[in-house]
């Protein structure tokens, strides 16, 4: 009789831990697909479908291509700015030891 309350808060405390660490990756992906899209509506010759998550590096190389004579505009080099931010925090928190646990039990992988 004296275990059950403490195997209860423990799975507790174990259930706490993973959808909180869960929502944190969710709301990781989410900011990467809202900056690239916001990118996408600002730039339409880049073809970023909206919704789907972008590597910031290609946009780079596909502007340049589309236009060699012109530089990215500070706001949309802001995006992407913050675009490789949130990808090296989301790929750097799903390396350490129980973010990764909680990672491939619920599917989440690189970017």
């Amino acid at each position: 009789m004296g275990y059950i309350p403490i195997f209860l808060t423990m799975g507790g405390a174990c259930l706490l831990f993973f959808l909180t660490v869960r929502n944190s990756m969710q709301r990781k992906l989410n900011l990467q697909r809202e900056l690239s899209s916001k990118l996408g509506l600002n730039h339409p010759e880049l073809e970023i479908i909206l919704g789907q998550i972008v590597i910031p590096e290609e946009i780079s190389k596909k502007w340049k291509s589309i236009h060699p004579d012109k530089k990215l505009p500070k706001k949309s080099r802001e995006l992407i700015q913050a675009l490789k931010i949130n990808r090296i925090q989301y790929n750097q928190l799903i390396k350490k030891a129980p973010y990764n646990w909680v990672a491939k039990a619920s599917g989440y992988s690189p970017i």
